[in-house]
């Protein structure tokens, strides 16, 4: 082919194929297409740090729940909570009264730093077994956590709240489902107020000084 002729046929062509293409002016009320960097999950690892220390509780429970009763029991008591894993982990320890009898409980909090999540988990001193763990986190300062559990042969859907926090104050709620989060039924309503934590403090102090202690009792 003479290479003059091979030239204009390319230039044509280019230009065929320039001009097939759609133009795409950018309209500026339109949305960017491009791709967004996913921001990072948040680290909640210290979600817990506000409930350190000693609370009094007032417990509310309901006795049969998913029955139709609405026969509640009240207590109270006094919460205390340390600090485990720097604040990754945390321990509650719980000690009520009431009409109804004496109620000692526990609840474990860990801190999955992948999950970026919570688990709740619950024992008290007449089972002695940690029950199914509640999984959830904090949002605008709301915590949410959920589980499944069966209940009289039956499975459930178990939420446990905690809310209205502030520097000395905090509300939780336990509820069931029996409907699949259609509805839910509140049976464990919960509200602390902090006390003095000196007697925490002692017990941190005693720890930090317990190995130095040690030593001295071996010299």
């Amino acid at each position: 082919m003479n290479p003059l002729k091979f030239i204009r046929t390319f230039l044509t062509l280019s230009a065929l194929m320039v001009v097939s293409q759609p133009l795409q002016a950018q309209n500026p009320d339109q949305p960017s297409t491009s791709i967004q960097p996913t921001p990072a999950e948040r680290d909640g690892q210290h979600d817990f740090d506000f409930e350190i220390g000693t609370w009094k509780t007032h417990l509310r429970r309901l006795l049969h729940p998913l029955t139709g009763s609405t026969t509640w029991a009240e207590y109270e008591g006094t919460t205390f909570v340390r600090k485990v894993w720097n604040g990754r982990a945390n321990l509650l320890v719980l000690e009520v009264d009431g009409p109804k009898g004496h109620i000692e409980a526990l609840s474990l909090r860990l801190y999955n730093p992948q999950s970026h999540q919570w688990s709740l988990n619950f024992a008290n001193s007449k089972g002695g077994t940690l029950s199914q763990p509640t999984i959830g986190g904090f949002k605008d300062g709301r915590g949410e956590f959920f589980d499944q559990e069966m209940l009289h042969g039956r499975a459930i859907l178990v939420r446990f709240v905690i809310s209205d926090i502030t520097a000395n104050s905090a509300h939780f709620e336990q509820s069931f489902s029996d409907d699949g989060g259609k509805t839910w039924e509140v049976n464990w309503i919960a509200s602390d107020t902090r006390v003095k934590d000196e007697p925490d403090q002692a017990h941190e102090t005693l720890l930090h000084f317990r190995p130095r202690i040690a030593r001295l009792r071996n010299d």
